[in-house]
């Protein structure tokens, strides 16, 4: 192949990869059959989904409870309520960081209808286990080292942050994602604005 030939495949590819990447930056997730697709949000880490008919539902996410061996825990045993979904791992120092002030918003909100769902990921048992009673954490966990309940999320959620946490309206469709660790302040007001809506 010419020199020029192969610098005219170079500047077509990049048009390409220009073009694709425009038309994913203009959607951070989109509803297609009230499914949620989460596409990349070129860096944002706060992403919030409104008017709540604009938001898509995750799949069916459910799996060992992570406390109690040969119980299942599932999103649908909390019905009717606000669902924050935080992805975890003992291991990692950010949700370490974090783990305090998610107990204390679920504690705060819980009595507004709000429950608090873990996945904790790519851990021993017994270590995750000694990190919630070390850490007072009383909402429940789906056990999930191999992260395969993750697939509910969405084939384009980006796995590989953790921590990340969804808050899911009454409908438990997805209302807002956060790719970091979380203070409190930055949780509590949007859990209780989403717990407000009719």
């Amino acid at each position: 192949m010419s020199r020029g030939r192969k610098a005219l495949v170079a500047v077509l590819a990049l048009l390409t990869l220009v073009v694709v990447s425009g038309c994913a930056a203009d959607k951070d997730a989109v509803a297609q059959g009230g499914t949620f697709d989460f596409v990349s949000p070129g860096g944002k880490t706060e992403i919030f989904y409104d008017p709540p008919s604009s938001r898509g539902t995750i799949g069916d996410l459910h799996g060992p409870d992570l406390m109690h061996e040969g119980k299942t825990v599932s999103l649908s045993d909390f019905p009717n309520q606000v669902v924050v979904v935080n992805l975890w791992g003992q291991w990692c120092g950010p949700c370490r960081g974090e783990a305090g002030d998610l107990e204390q918003v679920y504690t705060a909100t819980k009595d507004q209808g709000v429950q608090f769902l873990g996945i904790n990921v790519r851990d021993q048992r017994s270590a995750a286990q000694d990190f919630v009673t070390n850490n007072n954490i009383t909402y429940p966990s789906i056990y999930d080292p191999a992260m395969r309940s993750l697939t509910a999320l969405g084939s384009r959620f980006p796995t590989s942050v953790i921590p990340s946490t969804l808050v899911l309206d009454r409908q438990h469709r997805v209302a807002a994602v956060f790719l970091k660790a979380l203070l409190a302040g930055d949780l509590t007001p949007v859990v209780e604005r989403v717990a407000a809506e009719k």
